[in-house]
């Protein structure tokens, strides 16, 4: 608990970034996970699957010890609801990671035509908005250093912009994908088909996530 309090002394953003630190490892094994579970390898995808749930339970212990320890009387430019609820929005993006990795290891993917190199595309760029999201929580001092405003903030806005951006196409990414899937849901088992009409839900939803937690600081940026 010293740790969190000597953050907390430097910065009042600090925990928040930490456990998002943490909240990104678990995103970065996602790449790998895809990779594994596209060319077969269900070996690696238990591997890597407990991973990522490893992961999460660091992220969870982090979100945990700043929830339980977040003294009322701290002194932050921001209310403490809204770094709550950021947080809770960073760890819903750890959640989701591990819900995917638990998912991949459910069920060999079964590969039809070359929809294996289109979810891989899909789920690099959820992922790569995720990490845009991440840039934007380490941004967080530098905002409080310019009071919220300034050319600092205006950067900041402009990469909230690019999350939304992103997600806007991400949408449709994942509309022609779950065509494609019921396009031939067909010629594949039911089991199948409901893994990958799932499997493509939860990967969209990483970046719903991202867009509304940079949603969230474009908000506290406007009151400010």
């Amino acid at each position: 608990m010293r740790t969190l309090v000597k953050l907390f002394g430097k910065s009042p953003f600090a925990p928040l970034q930490t456990h998002m630190d943490r909240v990104a490892k678990c995103i970065e094994k996602l790449p790998m996970i895809f990779e594994a579970a596209v060319s077969g390898q269900e070996a690696k995808v238990a591997e890597l699957s407990a991973q990522i749930c490893k992961l999460e339970h660091e992220a969870d212990l982090t979100k945990n010890d700043i929830r339980n320890h977040l003294p009322k009387s701290l002194f932050l430019p921001i209310d403490r609801s809204d770094l709550l609820d950021l947080l809770v929005l960073q760890d819903s993006l750890a959640d989701k990671a591990e819900d995917i990795g638990i998912l991949l290891t459910f069920r060999k993917l079964e590969m039809v035509d070359k929809l294996g190199d289109e979810l891989l595309n899909f789920a690099n760029k959820n992922i790569a908005t995720c990490l845009l999201a991440q840039k934007v929580i380490k941004e967080m001092d530098e905002l409080l250093e310019t009071s919220f405003g300034g050319l600092e903030a205006a950067k900041v806005k402009e990469m909230v912009e690019e999350i939304a951006f992103r997600e806007h196409e991400l949408d449709r990414l994942q509309y022609q994908l779950s065509k494609k899937i019921y396009d031939i849901g067909d010629s594949m088992s039911h089991t199948s088909f409901h893994l990958w009409t799932t499997l493509i839900k939860e990967t969209g939803a990483l970046s719903n996530f991202a867009e509304k937690l940079g949603d969230r600081i474009r908000m506290m940026l406007e009151i400010k």
